[in-house]
């Protein structure tokens, strides 16, 4: 018999603590009758972009298309090829083949999850035109490496960080490393909107004004259409949320800090292989991933224990369906591979208490 539950994810505490402003910020966006466009997109985006240190952001609607919309605005496109991990969620390849270019796949460090940059120039060809790096379950990528090589061969960087807000690299948050940096508002992101949701961040005007204009229809004023844009904006009340939570994310990201500090240090098992954390990053903890050769029966284990657990992500992006035009087979990406057979995800918000994270390493701990 389960003695307690523990979810995978709750937004209660947050939320709870926040109700009343929450409320305030809905009552405010209604009493001013507009919705789409307003000030509270326009101070969100101010604000999140002093947040991350860069001089603009555009809002989108949903974190697939900030990474989209700066493709586009980067002038990448059809015959083009964009390097991604092998091992990331398939937004970020699903970003590349709207704009009718190629992602081209670059394996993982299996320690970290994310691209091994050592990997990178092998699969740079004359078609290369970017580097989507990602800062996975809001690790940071290795920045350094990656900005020298799209550096070397004059490639744009579009940063990944929907999983990431707030996470730091040598003390400078990411999403401020290249031309773009995409991030997504999903509920469950370390800062989550209420719905969908998603944004861009630049330094470049230029850039800026043209995601802005190809969000919202191509167009660069009222009926008047320079390219052939989508329509993905931020709404108003989404923006009002998102600008009220932003005041509380660092507060939010200690409490994951802390709790991940609990699980490098507490779990003691032969079974599970933690992750290795690299020098001069501080992550955020979207998602606290450990690795089991006995995956499945662990996660059996752990539920019938009461508590929660996910698979990030069981079916690697080059075995999709939807992918098979590109020829992989199983074991092409080998490392992506075996990530998807042994990845399993624990518990990991705030509002979870010291006591349900010790119970959480007990029971690991216990597994045989």
């Amino acid at each position: 018999m389960i003695d307690r539950k523990i979810s995978f994810v709750s937004f209660e505490k947050m939320h709870d603590e926040i109700r009343n402003d929450l409320d305030q910020a809905y009552k405010e966006v209604m009493d001013s009758n507009w919705f789409i466009g307003g000030q509270f997109d326009k101070k969100f985006e101010a604000d999140f972009a002093s947040y991350i240190g860069d001089e603009y952001c555009v809002g989108c609607g949903n974190g697939l298309d900030s990474i989209m919309l700066g493709l586009k605005a980067l002038g990448i496109g059809k015959g083009d090829e964009v390097i991604i991990p092998s091992n990331t969620f398939i937004a970020t390849a699903l970003a590349v083949s709207y704009v009718g270019a190629t992602p081209v796949f670059v394996e993982p460090r299996i320690e970290t999850f994310n691209i091994n940059p050592e990997l990178i120039e092998e699969k740079v060809t004359s078609k290369t035109k970017a580097i989507i790096p990602v800062h996975l379950y809001g690790q940071p990528a290795e920045l350094d490496a990656i900005m020298d090589i799209a550096k070397k061969h004059d490639l744009f960087v579009i940063e990944d960080t929907a999983q990431a807000h707030g996470a730091l690299y040598h003390g400078k948050k990411v999403g401020s490393f290249g031309a773009v940096g995409a991030f997504s508002f999903y509920p469950g992101k370390n800062l989550g909107a209420l719905g969908d949701a998603g944004a861009a961040v630049t330094n470049s005007k230029e850039i800026a004004d043209h995601m802005r204009a190809l969000g919202n229809y191509g167009s660069d004023y009222k009926y008047h259409h320079v390219y052939q844009g989508n329509n993905s904006r931020l709404d108003e009340i989404q923006a009002a949320f998102l600008d009220l939570k932003l005041k509380h994310l660092d507060q939010w990201n200690k409490r994951r800090q802390e709790i991940a500090k609990m699980y490098l240090e507490g779990i003691k098992n032969s079974e599970v292989i933690l992750p290795q954390i690299i020098e001069g990053v501080e992550p955020v903890w979207h998602i606290f991933a450990i690795r089991s050769r006995n995956r499945d029966q662990l996660k059996d284990y752990l539920e019938s224990h009461g508590i929660s657990t996910l698979e990030h992500y069981p079916i690697p992006i080059h075995l999709q369906e939807c992918y098979k035009e590109l020829g992989f087979k199983e074991g092409d990406f080998p490392i992506a591979e075996e990530i998807s057979k042994t990845e399993l995800s624990l518990p990991m918000y705030y509002g979870l208490t010291d006591d349900e994270v010790q119970y959480v390493i007990d029971t690991i701990n216990d597994y045989l």
